[in-house]
């Protein structure tokens, strides 16, 4: 088992995201944005500039936190397919520079006017997310995909056909705790309530190659797809974090913890800047704090 995180909501440059992971005592980052720049998008120059900084601190980047078929690309929008590929394209010899092999990838953005999905919108997204895992499987690397604002995360019941659908030893699961609680379970018809975050886990434990760790209480909708939440501390909330993450340490899990805080600043919430050093600082608590719980679960084991 190890820890890694989205070290950008740390800070936003690499100097500080890497004096945030040494300071927790960690080894790993999940690589997101680069000065506001998605891993897989910054010029060159400022790739390598960042791999050797990596290197010279000892931090290894364990995951490409991308935007590949991510909740901001219409699967029906051949443009937004191009601009995965492209994602990818560009991601890979990026991963194997630095000796990454898990891309964290979604299932397209939802469409909320279709209840339900007609089947012939299913067949393009399976097919557009086999392509990509092929050219990832073509690349000894694993896309990972994330129960979010997307296809799959629809429901367990998503998640499960999408893996029906997308036969690959390099297609595999990472599990975001937070989202259920967020997410409307999307199965039948509107009015909808939300996902249950262990009920989801429950039917997709076996497909779960890494997690994410989030918390919160769902608050209310908004005008964008991403509702008004309360984020918290990792077991504060309703996203059943220890009781996840008992269940795993008990099942013999051994893969990684990723924390994604968004507590002093919220990813998706561009009208919310704190100021840098409050961001740090809830990064090492949080960071600090869900180790904590991990010890404590271990103890009780």
């Amino acid at each position: 088992m190890y820890y890694s995180g989205f070290a950008d909501e740390a800070g936003a440059g690499i100097n500080i995201q890497i004096k945030a992971t040494r300071e927790l005592g960690w080894e790993n980052i999940e690589s997101r944005n680069i000065d506001g720049i998605n891993i897989t998008n910054i010029s060159d120059d400022k790739f390598y500039q960042v791999a050797e900084k990596l290197q010279a601190a000892g931090i290894k980047i364990n995951c490409f936190g991308s935007e590949v078929a991510n909740w901001g690309k219409d699967p029906r929008k051949e443009e937004d397919f191009i601009k995965s590929i492209e994602d990818l394209k560009r991601g890979i010899p990026r991963m194997h520079k630095l000796g990454t092999k898990m891309i964290r990838g979604m299932s397209f953005a939802i469409i909320k006017t279709l209840v339900p999905y007609p089947p012939e919108l299913e067949k393009v997204i399976f097919k557009k997310i086999n392509y990509l895992v092929k050219m990832c499987e073509d690349a000894d690397i694993l896309f990972l995909h994330e129960n979010c604002m997307n296809y799959g995360g629809m429901s367990y019941d998503h998640t499960l056909k999408l893996l029906d659908n997308v036969k690959s030893p390099n297609f595999k699961l990472v599990f975001d705790t937070g989202n259920p609680v967020f997410s409307d379970d999307r199965r039948g018809n509107p009015p909808y309530k939300k996902q249950d975050s262990f009920e989801f886990y429950s039917h997709v434990k076996e497909y779960i190659h890494y997690v994410h760790i989030k918390d919160g209480v769902y608050i209310e909708e908004t005008d964008s797809i991403f509702p008004k939440a309360n984020f918290t501390f990792a077991g504060e909330g309703n996203g059943q974090v220890e009781r996840i993450v008992r269940d795993l340490l008990q099942s013999g899990y051994d893969g990684g913890f990723s924390i994604e805080p968004h507590m002093s600043v919220v990813f998706h919430d561009k009208s919310r800047k704190p100021e840098d050093n409050i961001k740090y600082n809830n990064y090492i608590e949080y960071g600090r704090k869900f180790m904590a719980l991990v010890e404590k679960i271990k103890s009780e084991m």
